[in-house]
C-alpha cells in the first residue's frame, strides 16, 4: 500500500471488476477538456460544478498544464491514453475547448474539493470518477509528483492517464497484476505498451468490442497462471527465508508467514533490474541475490542495487562464448555456485571468487538421469532441484543420486492469491 498507486478505493477488486450495478456510459461519444490559459502555460483557473455525489455546490481550483512536461507532450499523452480504449471498444473522444465535458481534466495539489485531498509525494498519484452526473468521469492528477513523457524518472503521464481513465468509463481495480488497471503503478515503455487482456476483456464487457476493422497489431501475453500445469518456470530462487518463482515479466513470492502467495511484477521490486530473468540465486557468503539475463547479471542487497552492477557474466570467469546461464543455484554448505549452460555445468567458488578447474562438466555425469535441459534450479533444505519443463527433480545434495520426480506444484501450489 506504500508503493506509488491509484487513490482510487479497492472495492471488491476481482481479475477485472466494474463498479457498483455496472456504472458505464449510456453514450459511445464522450467528450474530455482541459481548462487552458490563452497562452497554454501553467496557471490556476477557476470552475463551477455541482456535485452529485456529495451534494454540494463547489468552486474547483485548477492547476492547468503541469510544469513538468510541456504543453504539447500532455496532450500527445492524453490523447494516446484515451485511444488505448477506443481500440477495443466503440468508444470515440473528442476534445472540446468551452463548456463542460464528460471527462474533465486537471491537475491539483493537497485538498482540492473533491473529498479527495492528495497528500504530497509518494502514495496516491492520481484518481478518478466513475461514469456520473457531475463530477462523474473526471480525472486529477497530483501536482506534486513529477510527471514524465516517456523516462522512469517519475510517472509517465500517459501510463497513469490509461489507468485512470479505465475508471472514468467504469472500471475498479483488478487484482492481476499485469493489467493496467492494478492499482500500484508500473513503469512500461509508453512506445510498446499493449492493452493487457485482462483490461480488454473488462472494458469490452461494459462497451462491446470495436466493430470497426482493426490493423492486426501485437497481443499482450497473459499473466502467467499458478494453476497452469504446463507452466515452465524461468528460475526459481531463495533471499532471507523467501522463496520466489519467476516467468516472464512476473514472480511468485512464498514466505513462511503466510500461506497466501503474491505475484507482482518483477520491476514493482526491484525497479533497477531487468524486466525477466534468465536465472537467479541467493549468495548466503555475500547476502546478496543475483538476476542473470542474456550476457548481463545484477546483484542486489534486499531490493537495493549493489554498486557497479549491472555486470558481464564473464565477471564470474564464465567463457565468453556463454550467452546467457539458464539456471544457477547456490550450496551454502559448500560455498559452490553452479551456473548451467545447455548440457553442461560450471561451478562457481563465491569464497574465492573464482571458476573451479575441470569446468565445465555435463549435467547428466554429476546428476544422474537429468537428461533434459535445466530450466531453473534450487538447492534447498540439503536437496538440489532441478527444473526441465513443467517437472522438478529431486537430487540429493551429498551424493547427486535422483530421489524423486514432482510436478513444478511441488513448492509452487495452485491456490488462490
Amino acid at each position: 500500500m506504500k508503493k506509488p498507486r491509484c487513490g482510487v478505493p479497492d472495492v471488491d477488486v476481482a481479475r477485472f471488476s466494474t463498479f457498483g450495478n455496472n456504472l458505464k456510459w449510456d453514450k459511445n461519444d464522450l467528450t474530455y477538456r482541459w481548462e487552458i490559459s490563452e497562452d497554454h502555460l501553467f496557471s490556476d483557473v477557476y470552475y463551477h460544478r455541482w456535485c452529485m455525489w456529495f451534494n454540494i455546490f463547489y468552486v474547483f481550483r485548477i492547476e492547468n498544464y503541469t510544469p513538468d512536461m510541456p504543453a504539447a507532450e500532455v496532450d500527445e499523452s492524453i490523447e494516446k491514453a484515451l485511444q488505448v480504449w477506443a481500440r477495443v471498444t466503440p468508444l470515440r473522444f473528442t476534445r472540446i475547448y468551452s463548456g463542460i465535458a464528460d471527462i474533465m481534466i486537471s491537475f491539483g495539489r493537497g485538498a482540492h474539493s473533491d473529498n479527495s485531498p492528495f497528500h504530497g509525494t509518494g502514495g496516491y498519484i492520481a484518481h478518478a470518477f466513475p461514469p456520473s452526473p457531475g463530477i462523474g468521469g473526471d480525472v486529477h492528477f497530483d501536482e506534486d509528483e513529477t510527471f514524465t513523457f516517456r523516462s522512469n524518472t517519475g510517472y509517465v503521464l500517459f501510463l497513469v492517464a490509461a489507468h485512470e481513465f479505465g475508471h472514468s468509463l467504469g472500471l475498479s481495480h483488478s487484482n492481476d497484476p499485469g493489467a493496467l488497471m492494478a492499482p500500484v503503478y508500473s513503469y512500461q515503455d509508453p512506445d510498446t505498451f499493449v492493452l493487457p487482456q485482462d483490461d480488454v476483456r473488462g472494458i469490452q464487457s461494459l462497451y462491446g468490442k470495436n466493430e470497426d476493422p482493426v490493423p492486426p497489431g501485437p497481443t499482450a501475453p497473459p499473466t502467467p497462471d499458478v494453476c497452469d500445469s504446463s507452466l515452465v518456470l524461468d528460475a526459481v530462487a531463495t533471499l532471507r527465508g523467501e522463496m520466489f518463482f519467476f516467468k516472464n515479466r512476473f514472480f511468485w513470492r512464498s514466505y513462511p508467514q503466510s500461506y497466501t502467495l503474491q505475484q507482482t511484477l518483477i520491476t514493482n521490486f526491484w525497479p533497477d533490474g531487468p524486466d525477466s530473468v534468465d536465472a537467479a540465486y541467493e549468495s548466503y557468503q555475500s547476502d546478496r541475490i543475483f538476476y542473470f539475463k542474456g550476457r548481463q547479471v545484477w546483484a542486489f542487497s534486499g531490493y537495493d542495487l549493489v554498486r557497479d552492477y549491472p555486470k558481464s557474466i564473464s565477471s564470474f570467469g564464465l567463457p565468453k562464448k556463454v550467452k546467457k546461464v539458464d539456471a544457477a543455484h547456490h550450496d551454502p554448505e559448500t560455498g559452490k555456485t553452479l551456473f548451467f549452460v545447455g548440457s553442461n555445468y560450471y561451478s562457481y567458488d563465491e569464497t574465492t571468487k573464482t571458476m573451479d578447474s575441470g569446468f565445465p562438466k555435463r549435467v547428466d555425469e554429476t546428476f544422474s538421469g537429468m537428461t533434459g535441459k535445466v530450466t531453473a534450479a534450487l538447492q534447498y533444505r540439503g536437496f538440489t532441484y532441478l527444473y526441465s519443463g513443467p517437472y522438478m527433480y529431486e537430487f540429493s545434495s551429498s551424493t547427486g543420486q535422483m530421489l524423486r520426480l514432482l510436478r513444478n506444484s511441488y513448492f509452487l501450489p495452485c491456490t488462490n492469491y
